[in-house]
């Protein structure tokens, strides 16, 4: 699932390239991906016509500010990734017109289409399917339960340490669930949190109350680090995410440990071990990261 680097490298690309763009239509294959309004007619009604004034993210949504004074919420959930280009249907398919990164056959999965008023169109790309689309008054979206609970983004300059610190004291669990449980803190998955605790040394499986405050002080300022510099390198496209041209990230060049398991931590040159927690993999150095 696209985590909060790629979900902000999407945003960053929305901004300069949709920004003030007017919604012309709109067509999908695949209407159960729209939640809201749950008639696709209205859908495509309410959609005509506006203007996006702002685009926003808030923990792994996007949200597109419209000028009917409504919010187009998309969340790419596990494998969708926007796209930007222009399309024209071949024997039921639709392909690429112009040649290039938008041909790699991860962005083939064209299930939503959006045309613009610049004559592009904005497509979800989503392999399974999962991708959630959402159309509703702005103040329903932002007062919904969803984005209300949850957590700080990691990028807020309102988070500092203290608060950190705070908010992770009071939660039990191991480390790695808390910092991807998004009611704490919201925009952290499976691959950024085994980062982030190689980075810290922080073993995964450390209770988070056990945590002294110097960890929790090594802790936060990975969080930032990684996460700032996933950002600048425009995400991880180890699995499906692509960014807005169809084009893949560079933070796989970076990645310490995630998915590196068997292979040399690059810190001491212990073998990287992978253990299951939660239903989930955690990635780690079992010598830096001792538990």
């Amino acid at each position: 699932m696209p985590e909060l680097p790629e979900v902000e490298t999407i945003v960053r690309d929305l901004n300069k390239k949709v920004l003030n763009r007017t919604f012309i239509d709109v067509w999908t294959d695949w209407k159960k991906m729209i939640k809201r309004p749950q008639s696709f007619n209205i859908f495509e009604k309410e959609l005509k016509g506006k203007r996006i004034e702002k685009i926003n993210r808030k923990g792994k949504n996007i949200l597109f500010i419209l000028s009917s004074g409504k919010t187009l919420l998309i969340h790419q959930k596990l494998t969708g990734h926007l796209l930007l280009g222009k399309w024209g249907k071949q024997d039921k398919i639709w392909k690429p017109l112009i040649p290039g990164p938008l041909a790699d056959p991860i962005n083939r999965f064209l299930h939503l289409i959006f045309w613009l008023d610049n004559g592009k169109q904005l497509a979800l790309s989503d392999l399974r399917k999962f991708a959630k689309v959402e159309l509703a008054n702005s103040r329903d979206v932002e007062e919904s339960i969803e984005l209300k609970s949850l957590g700080p983004d990691p990028l807020e300059r309102s988070l500092t340490f203290s608060r950190f610190a705070e908010i992770l004291k009071r939660k039990k669990g191991k480390i790695k669930q808390v910092l991807m449980d998004q009611t704490v803190i919201s925009g952290i998955g499976n691959i950024y949190s085994d980062e982030i605790l190689w980075e810290a040394k922080i073993h995964p499986f450390k209770e988070t109350p056990k945590l002294k405050r110097e960890e929790l002080r090594k802790i936060f300022k990975a969080m930032k680090e990684v996460l700032r510099k996933a950002v600048r390198l425009r995400g991880e496209s180890f699995s499906d995410f692509r960014d807005l041209e169809g084009k893949k990230g560079y933070f796989d060049k970076a990645r310490k440990v995630y998915r590196r398991e068997g292979e040399k931590c690059p810190r001491c040159g212990t073998k990287i071990e992978r253990k299951k927690i939660g239903g989930r993999s955690a990635h780690f150095c079992p010598k830096c990261q001792k538990l």
